[in-house]
């Protein structure tokens, strides 16, 4: 496991945790975090519940202390600011939003508890809903708005105080799937208009990885892995991440030889498969490897496959349709695991059947493989 920082440039970064740690009884919530946020960038934790995101958010926050280790904020240490007093703001699930106000009353809230005129605070309010689509929208009830609308509103009374950092703590999450996915390209879009450092929480990958620039998969109160959302998806560096991020299959055998980055794995089931080792591994180890279900070839004869990789024989057990599109279910030859495999809709297999028999391979280096042990931890 690695508590990794971003790429840093000479400026002094937006966030700078250093070697923080909490501690709720005897649980471990945060471990020893560090990391640092670049100015104007998104970065996103990433975990499952009970990870410790929300903890490490509510720090940055300045909702709770930390028991070790050090926060700063554009370059000025945080341990003695108060919450109201440091230059952040925080968007939550469930929003906030006050009914019993207009829609710019609710913008303006908070330049009016830091006394901000009637009329300055109005206008700047006005302003900020033009900025996020929201123009002519400041004299409804916010009941009168659908979820992408509030949410939006939302932001808007974050990002009219101008915070140094925006955080978010799961603001898509009370969202059903298709506002989701709308309201993802509609943060994105907002961060690059504004520029202000986004922190985001979350424990969907796909937010993740779509929005942004950096991301840190928390486990156990560490951090696994960060770096940019390609790095993570492609080049995982513990089992955990190549696990939890993105689509896998997982498949369990034993190392039978290990020649440079490159270990060759055989099933109980006497099915051979190599993969790439990000760490050390020796033969014999028992081992688990992550078979991405796009990182596969079918051919309908091994000759159509890409010279140099192995070919493995196969049986489609089903096919399921999903979207853009499908997902195969194959079952393998030799040890009869199935594993699923991505395919577009169009193209030489549009009509591939249940009980076709079709050839396969991977590229090792999308096949990532780590010992058994630290898989299961």
């Amino acid at each position: 496991m690695s508590n990794a920082t971003t790429a840093t440039s000479g400026a002094t970064p937006d966030l700078d945790v250093r070697i923080v740690s909490k501690r709720f009884g005897a649980h471990l919530a945060v471990d020893r975090v560090s990391f640092a946020v670049q100015r104007g960038s998104f970065f996103a934790i990433l975990g499952p519940s009970g990870c410790g995101k929300t903890t490490l958010l509510r720090m940055i926050a300045g909702f709770i202390q930390p028991d070790d280790g050090a926060i700063a904020i554009g370059g000025r240490d945080m341990a003695r600011v108060a919450p109201n007093r440091r230059p952040v703001n925080m968007v939550f699930q469930h929003l906030a939003l006050f009914p019993m106000m207009s829609v710019v009353q609710n913008v303006a809230f908070g330049l009016a508890r830091r006394g901000v005129g009637r009329a300055e605070r109005l206008r700047r309010a006005e302003a900020m809903l033009e900025r996020v689509g929201l123009a002519g929208a400041g004299g409804k009830r916010t009941d009168e708005l659908s979820g992408g609308q509030r949410q939006r509103v939302a932001i808007a009374r974050s990002l009219v105080l101008e915070p140094t950092l925006l955080l978010l703590d799961e603001p898509l999450g009370a969202l059903d799937l298709k506002l989701r996915e709308h309201m993802k390209l509609e943060l994105k879009q907002l961060q690059s208009a504004f520029g202000t450092t986004f922190v985001y929480i979350t424990h969907d990958q796909s937010e993740a990885l779509v929005l942004s620039d950096h991301v840190a998969v928390m486990n156990h109160g560490r951090f696994e892995q960060l770096g940019p959302p390609q790095e993570l998806y492609y080049s995982p560096v513990t089992s955990f991440v190549a696990g939890f991020v993105g689509a896998n299959n997982r498949l369990a055998g034993k190392a039978r030889s290990v020649e440079g980055a490159l270990v060759e794995l055989e099933t109980r089931g006497g099915w051979v498969v190599q993969a790439r080792r990000p760490g050390s591994l020796s033969a014999g180890a028992d081992v688990e490897a992550f078979i991405r279900p796009e990182a596969a070839t079918l051919g309908r004869t091994p000759a159509e496959l890409p010279p140099g990789q192995a070919a493995h024989s196969g049986e489609v057990v089903s096919l399921l349709f999903d979207g853009a599109n499908s997902v195969v279910l194959l079952r393998e030859t030799t040890s009869g695991f199935e594993l699923r495999i991505a395919l577009p809709q169009t193209g030489a297999f549009a009509d591939l059947q249940p009980g076709a028999r079709v050839y396969f391979s991977f590229d090792p280096q999308r096949v990532t493989c780590f010992p058994a042990e630290a898989a299961r931890a």
